[in-house]
Parts: C-alpha cells; sequence; structure tokens
C-alpha cells in the first residue's frame, strides 16, 4: 500500500510538492514497524549510497553545462544547421537528443534540451509536436548505452559486473537499434507534420562554450578510467562538476544556493526513500514471486519475455521500482538478463506516463510552456513504438552478447 500511494503522489505531486515528502516518511514508517529490519535498510543504503551520489554529481555537471550555454547553443546549432527543413531538424535533434541522453544522462534531455528545442522550433516557424516527442522518447529509449545514462543503468551496471566499457560494447548495437526503430516510427506518424520549410534566417548562431564541452568531454573519459581503476563513477562525475561550478562561483556566475538546487536533495532523498520502500516490499514475497516468473537460463526467447515483463511492470509500477525488484533475481541469471531487464525498464515506460520519472518531468516542462500534448496521442505513438523497440533492442542484445561475449 505504501509503495502504491507513494507512485500515486509521485504522479500527481499535490500541491506541487516535492516526491520526498509522502516517500520519506514511508520509509521511516515501515521501519518503525519493524517490516523492513534496520540490518536489510542498512545494506540497501550502502548499495544505494555510489547511485545517489552519482546521480546528484551529474545533476549539477548537467545544470552547470547549462549555465555555460551548452544546450542554447547546441539550439541555435540544431535551427541553423536545418536550414528551416523539419525533417532535417528531427534527425539533429535525434543526434543531440542521442548523445546528450547517453553522457549527460535522460534528466537532462528532458529538463534542460527538450525546452532549448522548442526554442529552436518556435526560432523556425515549425510544428513543434515530432521534435517534442522525439526529446522524451529518446530520454528513455536512448538511455540504454553508457552505466551513466539513466538512474536504472547505474542499478544494472553494479548487479551486471560488467566493467563500464564492457557495459557500453554490450549495450551499443541495442543502443543503435532502438534509435533506429524510434526513427523509423516518427518520422513516419508526424509525417504530416514534417512538411514545409521553416524561417532560417531567424536562426541565430551561439557561440560554442568550449570549456564546458571540454569539461563534459573530459568526464566521459574520467568515467571509463574510473571503472578501469575500480572506482565508482560517482567520482568522475564530482570532478565534472567541481570542475565547472568552481570557477563559476569564483567569477559569481552562480550563487551556492543555486547548486544546492541543482544538487535537489528532496529528489535525493526521494530515491533513496523509494529504495528502502521497495526493498521491504520485496522482503514480504514480492522478491520470490518476480524470481519464479523469471527465466532461469539465457536464450533469445528467454531475454525476450525478461524484458516485455520488465517494461510491462515499469509501465504499473515505474520503471525505477521495478528494476529494484527485478534485478537481483536478473543478476543471479548472469549479465545478459541483466541488460534484458534494462531494456525493458528503460524502453518499455514510453507507452505511459506513469513508467518513468523523466516522461513526467518531460511532460511537466511542456505544462510550463504551454505545449502539452493530447494524451491519447501520446499513448497511440508509445504504442507503436515500444513493442517494436523492445524486439529490435533485444535481439542485438542477443547478437551482442554473442559477439562480445
Amino acid at each position: 500500500m505504501l509503495l502504491g500511494g507513494t507512485l500515486v503522489w509521485v504522479v500527481i505531486r499535490p500541491w506541487g510538492w516535492p516526491e520526498a515528502v509522502f516517500a520519506v516518511p514511508a520509509a521511516v514508517l515501515l521501519l518503525l514497524l519493524g517490516a523492513l529490519p534496520l540490518s536489510q535498510a542498512g545494506d540497501e543504503i550502502r548499495n544505494l549510497g555510489p547511485t545517489i551520489g552519482f546521480l546528484g554529481a551529474v545533476l549539477v555537471l548537467a545544470d552547470m553545462a547549462d549555465r555555460y550555454g551548452l544546450f542554447e547553443a547546441s539550439a541555435a546549432w540544431m535551427a541553423s544547421g536545418s536550414r528551416g527543413k523539419p525533417v532535417a531538424l528531427l534527425a539533429l535533434v535525434f543526434a543531440v537528443a542521442a548523445v546528450v541522453t547517453a553522457v549527460l544522462s535522460l534528466d537532462a534531455t528532458v529538463v534542460l534540451l527538450t525546452p532549448a528545442v522548442l526554442t529552436a522550433v518556435a526560432r523556425l516557424g515549425l510544428r513543434a509536436k515530432p521534435h517534442a516527442y522525439a526529446c522524451t522518447h529518446l530520454a528513455n529509449s536512448a538511455s540504454l548505452l553508457l552505466p551513466v545514462s539513466n538512474l536504472t543503468n547505474l542499478l544494472a551496471f553494479s548487479a551486471s559486473g560488467l566493467s563500464f566499457a564492457r557495459f557500453g560494447a554490450t549495450m551499443a548495437l541495442p543502443w543503435l537499434a532502438a534509435i533506429a526503430v524510434e526513427w523509423t516510427v516518427l518520422r513516419t506518424f508526424f509525417a504530416s507534420d514534417l512538411v514545409g520549410r521553416g524561417e532560417p534566417q531567424m536562426a541565430t548562431s551561439r557561440p560554442v562554450p568550449v570549456f564546458a564541452c571540454a569539461a563534459v568531454a573530459l568526464t566521459l573519459i574520467g568515467f571509463f578510467v574510473a571503472s578501469v581503476l575500480h572506482l565508482a563513477p560517482a567520482f568522475a562525475a564530482l570532478g565534472g562538476a567541481v570542475a565547472l561550478a568552481a570557477p563559476a562561483l569564483v567569477h559569481r556566475r552562480v550563487k551556492v544556493r543555486d547548486l544546492g538546487r541543482a544538487l535537489d536533495i528532496p529528489f535525493l532523498a526521494f530515491v533513496l526513500a523509494l529504495g528502502l520502500v521497495v526493498k521491504a516490499v520485496s522482503l514480504h514475497g514480492l522478491s520470490s514471486l518476480v524470481g519464479r516468473v523469471m527465466p532461469s537460463q539465457v536464450s533469445l526467447w528467454s531475454l525476450l519475455l525478461v524484458a516485455a515483463f520488465a517494461a510491462a511492470l515499469a509501465n504499473v509500477i515505474n520503471n525505477l521500482p521495478a528494476v529494484l525488484l527485478l534485478l537481483p533475481a536478473a543478476a543471479a541469471a548472469g549479465p545478459g538478463e541483466v541488460l534484458a531487464v534494462l531494456i525493458g525498464v528503460n524502453a518499455g515506460p514510453n507507452l505511459t506516463y506513469v513508467g518513468s520519472l523523466a516522461t513526467l518531468l518531460w511532460r511537466r516542462a511542456l505544462r510550463q510552456r504551454g505545449e502539452e500534448l493530447p494524451t491519447a496521442e501520446f499513448l497511440r505513438l508509445g504504442a507503436l513504438t515500444v513493442p517494436p523497440v523492445l524486439l529490435a533492442a533485444t535481439v542485438a542484445l542477443w547478437a551482442s552478447l554473442k559477439l562480445v561475449g
């Protein structure tokens, strides 16, 4: 009941209050009632600690990159590079969204890139729908590549036993397959919106923030170095955040409270509390039920079943609780099933609004700009994209496992 109440609160967010307002008391109540033993809670906190540390660091990193003008420059580059052609703009949005999602996480795509894309579309006088949908669909589907692309990836990365480089190499084919399917479906679905030509003269160039680009690139390299040294990726993300934040503080481009807002401590507290709530639910029978459902042998058919089951569960209880419930059983079968779970909980949430926190953030960003899109259209597009994306990405994962080993 507490898990359900937490998820309902996340979707509705009464009075705009943070997700932690319900989740933290729910976790504390479970501890006081003894439903979650202190020893188990301590283990879960230690397991989630590095993941939450990374999430906080990358939130600051993405926010600082935005303050340096990285997303504004990206929007200007897309607008001028498209020359007013809507299909060309959509292709550039796909490229930028895929890279931003992979390197700076899906939250950067929905919160920071989406408004920049909408600004570029408005300047060109084009229809916003295809490009807006591209942002949310790629925030989910294109978050398969690296351990740092999504909070669910970090959890799966820890459970998989793979190195950073091995994880990325294995997920490269599924990542490309998911993006290719998304492109095919969105390009066809929005064919009538991708006609005509905009006003390229309205697109103004912006200087490339070289320092911010270099800091992000070095942070990405740092992720690989940290993996080789068996260090948590949070250290590399922290280094990148400090590299951008320190000069900005010295030159008074930002204040300490700005960094505090970017860190979003209430959201970090929500993630930790949700982990504790899911742990309690798992201890009281749900984990054994999930374990019986999960296939015990890895084959193409079993990977497809795992991905489909994970997608269905994510759309019912949200992808973060879903991955926390599924990973213990998947890890017992090996990295193949762990990565199949990841495909399900990352690409599956494009089917409904409640499947992913990122989708909810995207919807909120559109509302703030008066650009909210029809729910029926969102659901119809999700029904057309999710099944083929799951199929293509999972088949690509099976092939990748054969190739990478």
